[in-house]
């Protein structure tokens, strides 16, 4: 298993590497190419009493234009990789919907994980993204600039999403020195966690990974919080999940696992939807 394409989201206003030296490792240890793609949205349109009081006009696109190519020139000259393993795509356009339009061309998706701003649709949503890209997405938190990926944390719900994680991560997985399963249930679920964690194993297994398993009943800690705990204790810089198993308003009205994850986790993660 492996990755023959990387693509890594770039902000235009990005000044540090981050994301990009992370997926830059990553193809490196794959021997895969790098896509760095941007996108920048022109203003809406604003019109008062049938005037037009602000419009994109031809100075402003040719603006837009020189930023985009003064950052590919700015991701080119960061990456190190052969000229020929490089490639660069940008727009004129929304940011989350070019890069769901561009995510046919990988095998893996890099963003940086941050908060969105409040004229979101300007900037790059990547939860919304990888709800749209049917690809995994590498979520990057602040100040990451390299992922080991030598001991992983799979935290497993028997879920589609959970199943499209796993076997979307068996490049990272199968070279992992340690990987950890963990199901967290309720107490009269414990049986048929350890049913479920074990074939998870024993499926890793059969793909050559080094597997332990482990399952826990639902305590006063949040599951993201156990999660990202277990990681900081087994030493792990990767949690792989599955993403949005419950629709993404829920989420964020209710909480859940994907959104605690994003909020709470220091360290990268893998996530499928």
């Amino acid at each position: 298993m492996s990755f023959a394409s990387v693509m890594v989201y770039v902000d235009p206003e990005q000044q540090e590497e981050g994301q990009i030296a992370v997926a830059e490792g990553v193809a490196s240890g794959f021997g895969a190419s790098i896509l760095g793609v941007s996108a920048i949205a022109t203003e809406p349109l604003i019109v008062a009493e049938g005037v037009i009081i602000q419009e994109t006009t031809a100075e402003d696109l040719e603006r837009i234009r020189a930023a985009l190519s003064a950052k590919e020139a700015w991701f080119r000259r960061i990456v190190r990789l052969p000229s020929e393993k490089v490639e660069w795509r940008s727009a004129i356009g929304f940011p989350t919907e070019f890069l769901a339009e561009q995510a046919r061309a990988a095998d893996l998706i890099v963003v940086k994980r941050k908060q969105l701003r409040t004229n979101y649709p300007r900037y790059l949503d990547s939860a919304g993204a990888m709800l749209r890209m049917g690809r995994p997405t590498l979520s990057v938190p602040e100040g990451v600039t390299q992922l080991a990926g030598d001991r992983i944390v799979v935290g497993w719900k028997d879920t589609r999403e959970a199943r499209l994680a796993v076997r979307e991560a068996l490049p990272f997985l199968t070279r992992a020195s340690k990987i950890t399963i963990a199901e967290i249930c309720t107490s009269d679920e414990q049986d048929a966690a350890h049913a479920r964690v074990r074939d998870v194993a024993n499926y890793l297994k059969k793909h050559g990974a080094s597997c332990e398993h482990e399952v826990r009943v639902h305590a006063t800690e949040s599951d993201a919080g156990y999660l990202v705990r277990l990681a900081a204790d087994v030493g792990a810089d990767l949690i792989v999940a599955g993403a949005y198993g419950h629709s993404r308003l829920g989420e964020w009205i209710f909480g859940g696992m994907t959104h605690s994850l994003l909020q709470q986790a220091p360290v990268c993660l893998l996530m499928a939807h």
